[in-house]
């Protein structure tokens, strides 16, 4: 009896073992299919059919996804009218991601949601939530940190690291970014932004 009973137990970890497995696999392939292949497809549709059906992110309404964004995890929700110029990366895996309305996110920005516990023995995950409010504007190869809040209209010069809360209406750049000047806090702009293919035009 004993025996069988330590077969059994076996039997039913190398089960969940490998669903385990299998389902971290098919999960992989989804997202390669995307971040391989699709994200290089020169058509907005297909791209962002994919995104929402497929992968379950949140896509509002006349959201433009460039060519060659790159997407890793689910818990990333994007507003309506916003853009996500090309080569942008965004973890979503553990953290969350929410990108609100009129967002516009210049090509190479990076958007991290997730870091580790520098004093933990075994490195432990910590994942901080980002939020990009209305209006907000992310410049060139700018990286914004875990637990970032921008509020509604600030601004990221491009480069620029931002590791805190950023004002509403207020211009931040550098590493670490620092206010450098402040924006109108009368915007009422709606972005809608489709170049043909992989251009700016």
């Amino acid at each position: 009896m004993k025996e069988k009973s330590v077969i059994r137990r076996l039997v039913g970890n190398l089960y969940y073992f490998v669903t385990g497995i299998i389902k971290r696999i098919y999960q992989a392939i989804l997202f390669y299919t995307y971040n391989g292949f699709l994200t290089h497809f020169p058509s907005y549709c297909i791209r962002t059919f994919y995104l929402r059906n497929v992968l379950g992110i949140q896509i509002g309404k006349d959201t433009a996804i460039h060519m060659g964004c790159f997407f890793a995890g689910r818990n990333i929700t994007i507003g309506n009218n916003t853009v996500i110029a090309r080569k942008c990366y965004l973890d979503g895996r553990v953290g969350i991601i929410e990108i609100k309305n009129n967002v516009s996110i210049a090509p190479e920005v990076c958007i991290l949601s997730l870091t580790h516990d520098k004093d933990s023995v075994s490195f432990a995950s910590v994942p901080k939530p980002v939020c990009l409010e209305d209006y907000t504007w992310i410049g060139m190869r700018a990286i914004i940190l875990p637990g970032v809040v921008m509020e509604k209209g600030s601004v990221a010069g491009a480069g620029a690291v931002v590791t805190k809360k950023v004002e509403a209406y207020t211009i931040v750049g550098g590493n670490p970014a620092k206010v450098i000047g402040q924006r109108s806090n009368d915007l009422n702009y709606t972005l809608k932004y489709f170049p043909f293919f992989n251009t700016d035009i």
